[in-house]
């Protein structure tokens, strides 16, 4: 095997490791708190981080990219552990775990629009089967019904809205660390100020126990290691490997996600939530493709 394949299969494993990252943040959670836990794990990742990536030199930095790649960083990761951290239930994390999947979709239509990125009409229908898709999801066994969707959403709106906030900031921090990160990677450092700022969360509500066991210990290392190794693993293979096909791969993780989570919670799901999920990801590969340059004619 060429150490080009290598590095694919290395970032293989990145997708694979993320998409386990819903249902084992929501483990942690019901085990040490939405919060407690969250920070937990963002610390022992910062660890795992430093051991295989390492510490980065400030001064290599662009300063622009240093702050406002902090910034949104912090703001993503926040949003997505604490908005499947504070889910009513299983099938509740799940679906709020899909809603933030919206981010591949957004991304693009980021750089369309922040920078000029070109794109074909295919965004249009690709923008909006995403968004039906994630309607789809929250639906229920219905698939699309508005008044269902809405009462779901009302349901958990914390929840729901921290989900969707966090798909929009990802974008947003993708487009930003294009335009002036330099091919800077800033990851390790990232994490510890995620760390930092859930342990001051959790001090601010007045702390609180954590229930730790053998099973919740066992969760946390799952958890922090598929969030460490994922970036490592994910850089090994952007800077090496196949990039067209990590790219294609990383537009399933919906799909593999739902799958992992509904096995790591035991929670069913219906026919109506694939369908959802089969629509999110189509979504976001038509606004890939609106995006691909085409071939120049033979000769």
């Amino acid at each position: 095997m060429t150490k080009r394949n290598q590095a694919t299969l290395i970032g293989l494993v990145a997708i694979f490791l993320w998409s386990s990252i819903v249902g084992l943040i929501r483990s942690v959670s019901d085990h040490l708190g939405p919060t407690g836990g969250a920070a937990m794990m963002y610390s022992v990742a910062s660890v795992l981080l430093l051991l295989t990536v390492g510490w980065v030199r400030l001064r290599e930095f662009p300063a622009r990219y240093l702050v406002w790649g902090s910034v949104l960083f912090v703001a993503y990761e926040l949003c997505l552990a604490l908005s499947i951290g504070y889910a009513n239930s299983s099938r509740q994390a799940i679906e709020v775990g899909m809603v933030n999947y919206l981010w591949p979709t957004f991304t693009i239509v980021a750089a369309i629009l922040f920078n000029r990125q070109r794109a074909n009409l295919l965004i249009v229908p690709g923008f909006i089967v995403s968004i039906i898709g994630i309607g789809w999801v929250l639906g229920g066994a219905q698939g699309l019904d508005l008044p269902g969707m809405l009462a779901n959403v009302q349901d958990n709106p914390l929840s729901y809205g921290l989900a969707f906030a966090g798909a929009l900031i990802w974008a947003a921090y993708c487009a930003v660390t294009a335009r002036i990160a330099n091919g800077k990677n800033g990851v390790t450092l990232f994490f510890m100020l995620v760390s930092a700022a859930l342990w001051i969360k959790y001090l601010l509500q007045g702390g609180g126990a954590m229930a730790f066991s053998l099973e919740a210990v066992v969760y946390l290392a799952l958890a922090a290691s598929a969030m460490g190794f994922g970036y490592a693993a994910w850089n090994v293979g952007i800077l090496h490997g196949n990039v067209t096909v990590l790219a294609g791969a990383s537009y399933f993780i919906p799909v593999f996600s739902a799958a992992l989570s509904m096995l790591l919670l035991r929670t069913p799901l219906s026919l109506a939530f694939w369908q959802g999920t089969a629509m999110v990801c189509g979504g976001a590969v038509l606004c890939w493709l609106a995006t691909r340059a085409p071939r120049a004619p033979p000769g």
